[in-house]
């Protein structure tokens, strides 16, 4: 039943976001679009509007939330207060991948780890930095990356991200339970070079999604049929089944939540995705948000070793320095945490 009423939920969702676009497009004539507001987090129907072709261009404001409406003040008191033109980058993104909000140094990095006495082996060197995350990676190890400006909105980009092997039939499950906290069968985003986007999932036109607000399907020849008859006394080992060459981040209908990077707006994300696919022949690697059921996305370098340490995570990476789980001191905590916080 809650199945059922939550597909329904979606359908309808749908219907009246198409409804809505075919209306603005016929009323006023326009050929692009811009989303916000807290529907356009919708990354399905996103996606289905993406592929109706209504509109030319399609544009989602990364944190199409509540917590846009600060960026939509700013405009206001720039434009009108103080009558400042409105200026569109040609062919650009202004948000330049929303990385908007703080950064940490590799040195007061390195001087907070040896305060603490928490071992970590700092890799100075561009390539050696990809190079030996990308082989973890390819080696099935689960990576929290901690690196530049903290993302502005929902999703995690690149630098406040949990990393993983989308090839693995075992990392969805492994995630999900030991990382996430949450249902083994939910799948996880990949995030995939702007480049090569166009040889894993079926977008028009060199479509973008940079900031993992469009649902898009894989392409067909990566696809595989699940097994057997659905079974609804079952349904999680039926959904458990892999559905493509990159199993842990399909979902049960073929389609992924995608994110394309690109080397201008994160050249050291696009760098370790790059490095993976040398490696692996897949420039792809799962993305999820660096935290736990329950928590805020992770900001400082203290907020990622702490769910660093109270999870299954392999390696954490912060900015230059690569920290080891065997490595680490034993983790206790100094007090009970889920009572001062009032959490489950």
């Amino acid at each position: 039943r809650e199945m059922d009423l939550a597909k329904s939920i979606q359908v309808v969702t749908e219907e009246i976001v198409l409804r809505i676009a075919r209306h603005a497009r016929k009323t006023y004539g326009i050929s692009n679009v811009c989303l916000a507001g807290g529907v356009a987090l919708n990354c399905v129907a996103n996606g289905k509007l993406l592929a109706e072709g209504i509109f030319d261009q399609l544009w989602i404001q990364p944190a199409a939330g509540d917590a846009g409406g600060a960026i939509g003040a700013a405009y206001v008191a720039y434009h009108h207060a103080m009558n400042e033109p409105r200026v569109i980058p040609a062919g650009e993104d202004a948000m330049q991948g929303s990385y908007l909000g703080p950064a940490f140094g590799d040195d007061e990095i390195g001087l907070w780890l040896k305060s603490q006495n928490y071992p970590a082996l700092r890799l100075d060197e561009e390539e050696e930095w990809a190079e030996a995350i990308a082989s973890e990676l390819a080696d099935e190890k689960v990576v929290g990356l901690h690196q530049g400006r903290m993302e502005f909105g929902p999703r995690s980009l690149g630098n406040r991200s949990i990393l993983g092997d989308p090839r693995s039939p075992a990392m969805q499950s492994i995630m999900n339970l030991k990382i996430k906290y949450r249902e083994s069968f939910r799948p996880f985003a990949p995030s995939v070079l702007s480049e090569t986007a166009d040889q894993y999932f079926e977008l028009k036109n060199g479509d973008k999604s940079p900031y993992m607000l469009l649902v898009a399907p894989l392409k067909k020849e990566r696809c595989l049929q699940p097994q057997g008859q659905r079974d609804d006394e079952d349904l999680i080992s039926w959904v458990n089944q892999a559905r493509s060459d990159l199993p842990s981040v399909t979902h049960v209908d073929f389609s992924a939540r995608i994110q394309t990077v690109d080397a201008k707006t994160n050249p050291s994300f696009h760098r370790l995705i790059k490095a993976f696919g040398e490696k692996t022949g897949v420039d792809v690697l799962i993305n999820t948000s660096f935290n736990v059921r329950g928590e805020p996305i992770v900001c400082t370098p203290e907020d990622a070793y702490r769910c660093f340490m109270r999870t299954e995570m392999d390696l954490l990476v912060l900015g230059a320095w690569l920290l080891r789980k065997e490595e680490q001191p034993k983790w206790s905590e100094s007090s009970d945490w889920r009572q001062e916080f009032a959490l489950d």
